[in-house]
């Protein structure tokens, strides 16, 4: 067991280990998004634990201490297709101040949970909000160096 406590070239990513990692995301164009070398240490997360979109996670299933690997996402795989549905619009008059275009407004919805959407557009009668994902309906670049792999059940032990 203590052979599987260092970070082991052999063990690969499965669900439930623990992964020490860097991370960029990008959209197709090169913009980048998110980037986790900005930070000096790496991300540690649990797979299936929710910290990283289904998508993402499927990436890094079967790699290993020391692998890199950039895949290009499409839509479905990373923050979703873009659902016109998600489109609302409201009367301005509404709106405590006259809504800008662009800007993200803070909603509740009928569960009482915040929502945040986008001014997509303002008329004197109507407005328009964007309750999509900003990055919804866009390709995205995701790019991994896995440093550290613990295998399931393992973390706590690793931690002595």
């Amino acid at each position: 067991m203590a052979n599987n406590i260092c970070p082991n070239e052999e063990i690969r990513i499965e669900s439930g280990c623990s992964v020490t990692l860097h991370f960029s995301v990008a959209l197709e164009t090169g913009v980048e998004i998110d980037n986790t070398r900005q930070h000096e240490t790496p991300v540690q997360l649990v797979m299936g634990d929710g910290n990283l979109l289904p998508g993402f996670e499927k990436a890094l299933l079967g790699l290993r201490a020391g692998d890199r690997r950039t895949v290009h996402l499409p839509p479905e795989d990373a923050f979703g297709s873009w659902n016109p549905d998600n489109v609302q619009r409201f009367d301005t008059v509404k709106f405590e101040e006259f809504p800008i275009e662009g800007h993200i407004i803070e909603f509740e919805d009928k569960a009482k949970a915040t929502v945040f959407g986008v001014v997509k557009s303002v008329t004197d009668d109507v407005t328009e909000i964007d309750f999509n994902h900003p990055l919804a309906g866009k390709n995205i670049t995701f790019s991994v160096e896995v440093f550290k792999v613990i295998p399931t059940g393992e973390q706590a032990v690793s931690l002595l």
